[in-house]
């Protein structure tokens, strides 16, 4: 198994479609001036956080249960930014739709420039054969509201490649997350 570089991702973005909407370089600015970059990098690819937002509430005093969420613990925002409660997290969905091929398993890690303001990006890998549009989790984990900014980098996918294919895909599992589109909240 080996970790990807920036050739083998634009090569399988035109050849199977595995980034969309694709940016082939690394973008760090736009019209309105500096943004948290996204784009190809060396070995990986920075995704964006597209601007619909689940922002957790504990109104109804609820238990967060897994296998038994009750969606009235979030509030629907749809902005430019996010604004995240102290000590409290906001579910959103990444601009990129991702098609994984069969024989790559790709790891996500969040950006520095949130990690070093106490925001914490959770992904989980994705699977060979899944697709859709990732749901990334943002903790806040320091005492004041903190700020996501929409369309701008939040993590970096990376990809790494098998030198065999898998027996049983994602997608050969029918897996309750394949094809999500939107933020998508936990399924038992």
């Amino acid at each position: 198994m080996s970790i990807k570089s920036d050739h083998w991702i634009r090569r399988m973005v035109e050849t199977q479609a595995m980034i969309d909407p694709f940016e082939p370089g690394q973008v760090s600015e736009s019209d309105t001036g500096r943004v948290i970059s996204y784009g190809t990098s060396s070995y990986g690819y920075d995704i964006r956080c597209a601007d619909e937002f689940k922002i957790f509430t504990n109104i109804n005093s609820a238990v967060v249960d897994p296998k038994n969420f009750d969606e009235n613990s979030f509030v629907n925002v749809k902005s430019d930014i996010c604004i995240i409660p102290p000590n409290s997290f906001a579910l959103a969905r990444t601009v990129e739709y991702l098609r994984i091929p069969r024989n790559v398993l790709t790891i996500c890690l969040g950006k520095s420039t949130y990690a070093r303001c106490g925001i914490i990006v959770n992904v989980t890998p994705l699977e060979p054969e899944w697709e859709g549009h990732v749901t990334l989790e943002f903790s806040n984990t320091t005492p004041l509201p903190a700020k996501i900014y929409a369309n701008e980098g939040v993590a970096q996918v990376l990809f790494f490649e098998s030198d065999e294919v898998c027996s049983t895909s994602y997608k050969d599992r029918a897996g309750k997350y394949q094809g999500q589109k939107g933020v998508t909240l936990p399924k038992a």
